[in-house]
């Protein structure tokens, strides 16, 4: 089905029978962060009810233990650093963005970190300068490089993952980006004291609160995708908290 999209006065197309979903779905088998354990997907069982057909009950009736933050892409609102309530579902009046997807190879630098200098992959302000070449569209997708399977299952607790610096996440701000999607846990440093700068910059908080702008962590964005423009779909599960699974949608333009 081919969509016609009048977009600021530009006229987008796009075939939505061929979108690519960049989302990792919530399993037992999916990465983890934060030392959560895996989640859990189970039936129901109790006196009254089976909730298995496997297990000879009449319907599948599972419980899903799971935290969006640890266990899949999920989309994140301001509310997950803010002390006021502003839940994930209230942060979004629209759902289809213009994105630029870019590749980024991270730089790898020595910090000082209490009593050792620690080794740290960071996506720095220079590089997303560089990758998107005065283009700056409403959502930016980030791949990071390698861009291995391994992403889909990788248990990030305490392996001091790749993030982005704060100045990078400031400039994004200020050029006016309003969603953020990267196949990272986060997109500060694991270890940084509870600070979360790089949360704090794109936000704008608590002084100019972009209150319409959104982080999608945890994607996976296959090689088939080459770096560019794409009609994005972001679709967020309807929780009433600071983030909920989502499944983002990237459509080549025509």
């Amino acid at each position: 089905m081919i969509a016609t999209i009048d977009h600021h006065g530009r006229t987008i197309k796009a075939d939505l029978s061929k979108g690519v979903d960049i989302s990792i779905a919530l399993s037992a088998k999916g990465p983890r962060a934060w030392y959560v354990d895996k989640a859990v997907i189970a039936p129901v069982i109790n006196k009254h009810f089976i909730g298995s057909t496997a297990l000879g009950g009449s319907v599948n009736f599972n419980n899903v233990q799971m935290n969006p933050h640890g266990h899949c892409t999920h989309t994140e609102s301001v509310g997950h650093i803010a002390t006021e309530n502003f839940p994930i579902s209230t942060a979004l009046v629209q759902y289809f963005f213009l994105a630029h997807l870019i590749s980024v190879n991270p730089d790898e630098v020595l910090v000082e970190s209490d009593w050792q200098k620690i080794g740290d992959s960071i996506i720095t302000k220079v590089q997303l300068q560089t990758a998107l070449k005065n283009k700056i569209p409403e959502a930016l997708v980030i791949r990071t490089l390698p861009n291995t399977i391994e992403k889909k299952t990788r248990n990030y607790s305490n392996t001091n993952f790749c993030y982005l610096e704060d100045e990078a996440l400031s400039w994004l701000a200020a050029q006016g980006v309003q969603h953020l999607l990267v196949d990272l846990p986060s997109v500060d440093r694991e270890s940084d004291g509870g600070l979360l700068k790089g949360h704090h910059a794109f936000w704008n908080y608590p002084h100019a609160t972009r209150n319409h702008a959104t982080i999608t962590e945890f994607i996976f964005v296959p090689d088939s995708l080459s770096d560019g423009e794409y009609l994005l779909n972001l679709q967020v599960a309807s929780f009433d908290n600071d983030a909920a699974p989502s499944r983002p949608v990237l459509y080549k333009l025509l």
